[in-house]
């Protein structure tokens, strides 16, 4: 588990779908994969984070039983390569999980909170694993259309707040909490400037943080940059911000600068635990 205040992590992101917003089927098979998770770890990647559904806007719902099949053998495959890793599942749904953390993942990371399926609190739970519970409304479908709130960073604090109750009394324990804000997930450019900057605020509340900015289109609507993989200097400046108002982990796809990024920032926001690192 991260600790709060400590050197931030970074997680590299591995989509194993076709659709994915801006690397959609750049991995079409466990090799490919497993190539692309070597480079991240040997960029400084601390985690990998490992995806079968793609939880864009506006895409398309695969089941439980593909989900297993995109992401066990890529899972397998790093798990032989990399016994050292750290790797996380991107899951909403509890079979996945399960199936996830019986071939050996060390993480959930679910973007349902816990909403769209709660059978995986209890399996968390049972697993004692970190889980990472991100802010969401609705499914990729509905999601843009419940963009609708009177103060973004207080009404995304209070919904995590309700989802880490829900969490609890399924037996979850709090040390096992990451919270993340859901950037871009029923939220507008607006609101996801706003709720970066209210950070601190929900960094308040105890759990470490995970930030997730990696090219998504609110930085493109701030750069005017439509290409998702143009939006590397836009990332970056997010996750500098991120870091300074209290982020714990930073999930991004290109990990070596992002790696950079991090030890700069911590060293000048995070200098004590920064010094164990270069010295």
């Amino acid at each position: 588990m991260p600790v709060p205040g400590g050197a931030t992590l970074v997680m590299g992101i591995l989509n194993l779908t076709p659709d994915s917003f801006s690397d959609g089927g750049l991995l079409p098979n466990a090799q490919a994969a497993l190539r692309a998770a070597g480079r991240m770890l040997a960029q400084g990647a601390d985690l990998l984070d490992l995806g079968g559904q793609s939880t864009r806007p506006g895409a398309e719902e695969i089941g439980s039983e593909r989900e297993i099949e995109r992401v066990l053998p890529v899972l397998q495959a790093i798990r032989a390569a990399h016994p050292e890793a750290v790797l996380s599942v991107d899951t909403f749904r509890a079979p996945v999980a399960a199936a996830a953390l019986a071939a050996g993942a060390d993480w959930i990371n679910d973007v349902g909170g816990g909403q769209r399926d709660p059978e995986i609190l209890k399996l968390v739970a049972e697993a004692g694993c970190p889980y990472v519970l991100m802010h969401n409304r609705g499914d990729s479908r509905s999601m843009d259309g419940l963009a609708v709130y009177g103060d973004v960073v207080a009404e995304v604090r209070q919904e995590l707040l309700q989802a880490t109750e829900r969490a609890l009394a399924t037996g979850v324990r709090a040390e096992q909490l990451i919270w993340d804000p859901g950037l871009g997930f029923a939220k507008t450019t607006a609101q996801n400037l706003t709720l970066l900057r209210g950070l601190a605020e929900l960094r308040a509340e105890g759990f470490p943080l995970l930030v997730g900015p990696s090219r998504k289109r609110f930085i493109g609507a701030v750069l005017e940059e439509p290409r998702p993989r143009a939006r590397l200097w836009g990332t970056t400046a997010v996750c500098g911000q991120a870091i300074a108002a209290g982020a714990a982990i930073l999930r991004v796809h290109d990990v070596g600068p992002v790696v950079q990024t991090a030890r700069m920032v911590d060293a000048l926001c995070r200098p004590e635990q920064a010094a164990a690192a270069w010295g």
